[in-house]
């Protein structure tokens, strides 16, 4: 190699490998000089790598309720994350539509247009004045003018909802409301958002009362005669409501130390397997792979819901938003998760023996290693500072990746983005450690001597002052160890008395 680097490197390790052999007891020492004893050892037992497969598998199957069970204590448990989840509900086309059409309707059912309007027609026809064929006309216009009216109600309500007001009064009722979804998760009813059979209901009573006043502002008086009215809205339809309060009172309990069993499962199996990094690749593709089985549930779960919810209730589109919405942090944690997975893999892969991640890793080295001549011969250097890095670079590399960990498992709601970006960050971070670290400098050594030239200098000198027949010697021994002819031994070889 031509890296100067990579070469002190390289010579660090082979030393620090001879001591390990040449140490009594070592690991090292003992593994070479047993090594036929070594496959009845404990940790080769087909016994480890049954049980480490088994806990493996298990944490692998508990990371997708892991997840769940996060989901369901920060995002159902939590005020503020509950109002941000269905927050974006008050913007989406579908439940809008949906909400006009439900206030709509209460409006117009609380002040009976039609019916105000056929009367006042029919009172107005009946006057003395009044044409008789005007008079027989007006009745006619009872229905038109209704549509009218409720033409022009649903607009208001539509401007209505696409305000920032509306968007404001939404987390307003919605924040209030959480502590009634959470008595509705664990069995209690009553309040804003109740439980009705299989339905959960929101009420909208502080909409239309906000609806209201808009029409009114607007001119239509008549709708001062709309009273208090408790209308509701269904948000969820589904036969499961039974079912989910009781998965919610469970996960919602597991939501904390699930995931701390689940991490110390997979560590666990990690550790009893024989092959350590093998073990750490298969888990972590494991664990992605249970990601994309939740993922694959969730939406065959979407499209089960979306079917059994009737439609005088909730539109095919409405009732995917819903549940879409409702969820969307939920996928957020899997595909977290199942990224985290790969890049797992990947790194484990990366430190492994196998030749394509040996020229990887080479390939890096060289790189930093250029980069770092180049800024020595720049005349950057990082003189004891460096020094004392490159001898703590294992240390330093391990901190690194365990601050990486640290910000995942306390951001709260990790993206795959994340992931990508605290693993980019990693990386990056290992590779200014390594090209901080200046390998100390090597002290001058002697050139060797050329082939046949007695050895070093010293030893040409001594060996000038020696007895004139004892350059011979070298040329006896060669002769001496030259294979004899076929037949003869070797003494035979050599020249008689």
């Amino acid at each position: 190699m031509s890296d100067p680097t990579e070469v002190s490197r390289l010579r660090a390790r082979v030393a620090e490998l001879e001591q390990q052999l040449a140490a009594p007891g070592s690991p090292a020492g003992a593994s070479a000089g047993t090594a036929g004893t070594a496959a009845g050892g404990p940790r080769s037992s087909s016994w480890w790598a049954v049980g480490s497969a088994v806990v493996l598998v298990l944490a692998c199957v508990l990371s997708t309720v892991s997840v769940a069970a996060v989901w369901t204590n920060r995002t159902l448990s939590d005020t503020d994350q509950y109002v941000a989840t269905v927050a974006p509900l008050a913007q989406d086309p579908a439940v809008q539509a949906a909400l006009a059409n439900r206030i709509t309707t209460t409006v117009m059912e609380e002040v009976d247009i039609e019916g105000l309007t056929t009367e006042a027609l029919t009172t107005l026809a009946n006057q003395p004045d009044v044409p008789p064929r005007v008079s027989a006309a007006l009745p006619a216009l009872a229905t038109p003018i209704a549509n009218g009216v409720e033409s022009f109600t649903r607009t208001q309500v539509q401007n209505l909802l696409a305000t920032r007001q509306f968007a404001q009064l939404w987390q307003e009722v919605n924040r209030i409301a959480h502590q009634q979804v959470i008595k509705l998760l664990e069995g209690n009813q009553g309040g804003a958002l109740s439980a009705q059979g299989d339905s959960i209901t929101l009420n909208l009573a502080p909409i239309i009362a906000a609806v209201k006043t808009r029409l009114v502002d607007q001119g239509f008086s008549l709708a001062s005669r709309i009273p208090t009215v408790d209308r509701s809205f269904v948000l969820v339809r589904s036969d499961a409501i039974t079912q989910a309060q009781s998965s919610y009172r469970l996960l919602n309990t597991l939501g904390f130390w699930l995931p701390i069993l689940t991490i110390a499962l997979f560590v666990g199996g990690v550790l009893l397997a024989r092959d350590r990094r093998r073990a750490l690749v298969k888990g972590a593709l494991g664990v992605t792979a249970a990601m994309l089985v939740l993922g694959v549930l969730l939406a065959l779960t979407r499209s089960w819901y979306v079917d059994n919810t009737p439609g005088n209730l909730l539109s095919g589109q409405a009732a995917g938003s819903v549940f879409d919405t409702l969820v969307r942090f939920l996928r957020t944690s899997l595909r977290a998760v199942a990224v985290l997975g790969l890049v797992l893999a990947i790194g484990a892969y990366l430190v492994g023996p196998d030749p394509s991640a040996v020229r990887v890793r080479s390939a890096l080295r060289r790189g930093v290693g250029a980069l770092r001549g180049s800024a020595e011969a720049a005349g950057w250097n990082t003189g004891p500072f460096g020094s004392w890095v490159f001898v703590h670079e294992r240390l330093l590399q391990v901190t690194v990746a365990c601050l990486g960990g640290l910000v995942l498992i306390f951001w709260p709601q990790p993206t795959g983005w994340v992931v990508v970006g605290t693993a980019a960050v990693v990386v990056l971070a290992i590779g200014i450690v390594d090209f901080l670290g200046r390998p100390p400098a090597e002290p001058a050594t002697v050139p060797a001597a050329p082939a046949g030239s007695g050895g070093s200098t010293a030893t040409s000198q001594s060996e000038s002052h020696a007895p004139a027949h004892s350059a011979e010697i070298p040329q006896q021994r060669e002769t001496s160890d030259a294979p004899s002819p076929e037949g003869a031994s070797p003494d035979s070889a050599s020249p008689r008395g």
